[in-house]
């Protein structure tokens, strides 16, 4: 497996959605066997998900990061360690011994952004979306386990029974601070009054979930004003880049003689999700 650290000269980035480095280590049979310093090549945010994922990680250790980020890292399937700081190669270490924890690291209090057209990438797009922040925390549900650390198994299904997501098929649980905001807010909320061994069944609307599509950020542009995208095809994920030098991902969802369509919502935007959640750990 591979575990992505947050790099900067050799100690742990406070920032993921601005983080220019990361550390990747291989580890195998609970040892590290290499480990390599990759550049993100100007990508931040939400994209650094995807990113990650391309590469084979799953498990993120970092620094602060927020809502947009880790709902694209869950989307991902990354298991996440945030709030840590400190030497790389530690937190690695500690990884590996199974002593590490997620710590802190989220943030509610986004900056707003005007917006932009995007620039240096495979298309453009208008986006006012922030999905990163420093490392901060705060408490913002109330209920027998907020604050405190927890480990989960869960299945996630769609309405017609499809599955999307399972710690279960990982073989491994994931690990949050329970009602931070550091899972989407159905999620968290059911996890906030269970008992240690208790097991439960929910079903999100969208708006517990990942919200409701916003039609603004589905944007339609003329091929001939974006040089390139006459090659991409429908269903293509590529990442966008506005002028503040945030990027995220979208989709190309239409294309016709002269124009191409790109979705900026999340993937699971407007869905309806079912999950079975069982509470496996309390620290």
């Amino acid at each position: 497996m591979k575990l992505a650290v947050t790099y900067d000269n050799e100690m742990i980035f406070q920032h993921f959605g601005k983080s220019e480095n990361f550390k990747i280590y291989e580890i195998e049979d609970g040892k590290i066997l290499s480990s390599k310093v990759v550049n993100t090549d100007g990508t931040g945010h939400e994209a650094l998900a995807y990113l990650l994922k391309d590469m084979g990680v799953s498990v993120l250790v970092c620094g602060g990061l927020g809502d947009g980020a880790k709902a694209a890292l869950n989307d991902a399937g990354i298991e996440i360690y945030a709030g840590n700081e400190g030497k790389c190669d530690e937190a690695a270490e500690l990884y590996v011994k199974g002593e590490l924890v997620a710590k802190e690291g989220h943030c509610d209090h986004h900056e707003e952004h005007e917006a932009e057209v995007c620039e240096g990438c495979d298309g453009d797009c208008e986006s006012g979306n922030c999905g990163g922040c420093s490392g901060c925390h705060n408490q913002v549900m109330e209920g027998k386990n907020a604050g405190k650390i927890v480990k989960v198994h869960y299945r996630g299904t769609f309405d017609d029974g499809e599955q999307f997501d399972s710690s279960y098929d990982r073989g491994e649980p994931i690990e949050f601070i329970c009602g931070t905001g550091m899972m989407i807010k159905g999620f968290d909320k059911a996890v906030l009054n269970m008992d240690l061994g208790e097991s439960v069944d929910v079903h999100l609307e969208p708006g517990e979930a990942y919200g409701e599509v916003n039609p603004d950020a589905i944007l339609t542009v003329e091929i001939a004003m974006l040089p390139g995208s006459e090659n991409l095809e429908v269903g293509k994920d590529i990442v966008l880049t506005n002028t503040y030098g945030q990027n995220f991902p979208a989709r190309v969802t239409d294309k016709t003689d002269t124009t191409i369509t790109f979705d900026t919502n999340h993937r699971m935007a407007g869905k309806a999700l079912n999950f079975h959640i069982e509470l496996v750990e309390i620290k």
